[in-house]
């Protein structure tokens, strides 16, 4: 099991899904935000058991339950999670980010 480490950015759209959430029902974003370290916990246990995204080495993992996906690079040591990202919604927007 590798360690974890958010982008800034992915950690904000985490953030921002889990408020938009709540606001349409109380208790619903830490429902997605449940769905979501969840999707990273399987991430962190088997990262190459997941689709490749492009010829970057980035990988995804769909979120259960909710339209979101987590899309990250495994390096040596650790998961680096690149995007949190909305399946519906401006397709690939993060697609430039690279590890910090």
């Amino acid at each position: 099991m590798k360690p974890v480490i958010f982008y800034s950015e992915a950690e904000a759209e985490l953030e921002e899904a889990s408020d938009y959430y709540d606001m349409r029902r109380l208790g619903l974003g830490a429902e997605f935000e449940t769905a979501v370290e969840e999707a990273v916990s399987r991430v962190s246990q088997t990262p190459r058991a997941f689709a490749a995204h492009g010829d970057q080495g980035l990988r995804e993992c769909l979120v259960r339950r909710f339209p979101y996906t987590v899309y990250f690079f495994e390096r040596d040591a650790d998961i680096w999670i690149a995007a949190v990202a909305h399946q519906s919604r401006k397709p690939d927007y993060w697609s430039s980010r690279e590890p910090e």
